[in-house]
């Protein structure tokens, strides 16, 4: 299957613990779009389904990456340990995530740490929204925002990191996100000579960016990468948030600027009132930086739609100029 993905016979033993040893995997099919973890849906003979990750090398289509600062919380969020922490505090915070079934790091079964969460569906929220401009599945996200808005803490980090007493508390986010965007200036330029044409205007304008920015004390849960394609809807009209392994506490505007680029026209459903504008226009551009930088990386490698990760960074290269 290419890359060591898993085949049905792989998951006789996760399945047997789970649902019993009277249970067979009809068809196990590996979903489209990750490129950190396998993501898989799994029928058994008696129609239930369910979806299995797995946290392997084998289903890890990026690099490694670029040097970096050392306290970027959304930097390889990926594992199960992250995973399970997210997961926990989502639903804490009353956020509705697909159940999980079972989590398995002693790799007995499968050689990996994997999961077993519920299979909340395949449509997307973004798929809802092209059909239904004003979904009432677009209305419920938002309620789910405010609660994750709700759920602050005076410390910033991955939950994981927090929750294990390791999250850095010393500096400023917006110093964080400054210097993060730096990285991917630098490594963005190696790669397109657009970019490294306009590197010097690009770094002054973020400085002029971050200058800009006050301090803040209190933050709040951010999935970190919340598209339309990060949430599933349920038969019932349920939003349920996915790909949460980069859960962190962190300034609200960080999620805004990936949701009002991702959702479009969309975003004034979702759009909250006490946003800092000039904390949102350095996120902005950051974002743009690593959509430049990522995208580019990813492509030179062997991910499945390399087009895609071009056509990705294209755009955000007329972002990242324009702004100029």
């Amino acid at each position: 299957m290419g890359r060591g993905f898993l085949a049905p016979d792989g998951v006789r033993g996760l399945v047997a613990e789970r649902f019993g040893t009277d249970r067979r995997v009809t068809r196990l099919d590996r979903l489209t779009g990750g490129s950190k973890k396998g993501v898989y849906r799994l029928a058994l003979d008696d129609g239930t389904t369910a979806v299995l990750y797995r946290w392997s090398p084998a289903e890890n289509f990026w690099p490694a990456p670029p040097p970096t600062v050392p306290d970027d919380p959304f930097t390889d969020a990926s594992g199960a340990d992250l995973f399970a922490a997210s997961h926990a505090a989502l639903t804490a915070a009353g956020v509705r995530v697909p159940r999980l079934l079972l989590l398995d790091r002693t790799r007995r079964h499968v050689d990996a740490d994997v999961a077993l969460v519920e299979d909340a569906g395949g449509r997307t929220l973004e798929a809802v929204v092209a059909d239904e401009p004003d979904a009432v599945a677009l209305a419920r996200f938002r309620d789910e925002l405010r609660r994750m808005r709700c759920a602050t803490s005076d410390s910033w980090g991955r939950v994981g990191d927090l929750a294990a007493g390791t999250a850095p508390q010393a500096r400023r986010t917006e110093d964080v996100v400054a210097d993060r965007a730096s990285v991917h200036l630098a490594a963005a330029a190696e790669r397109d000579g657009r970019i490294a044409a306009a590197a010097d205007r690009i770094a002054a304008h973020l400085r002029g960016l971050r200058a800009a920015v006050r301090p803040r004390r209190r933050f709040s849960l951010v999935h970190g990468e919340l598209g339309p394609d990060h949430v599933l809807v349920t038969a019932a009209g349920e939003p349920v948030l996915i790909d949460i392994e980069g859960l962190a506490y962190f300034d609200a505007e960080w999620e805004h600027a990936w949701l009002a680029m991702r959702f479009g026209d969309a975003y004034r459903v979702l759009r909250p009132d006490g946003l800092d504008p000039a904390r949102l226009a350095l996120f902005e551009y950051a974002q743009a930086l690593s959509l430049v930088e990522g995208p580019l990386r990813i492509a030179a490698t062997d991910f499945p739609d390399r087009q895609w990760m071009l056509d990705l960074a294209e755009h955000h290269i007329g972002r990242a100029l324009a702004a100029l």
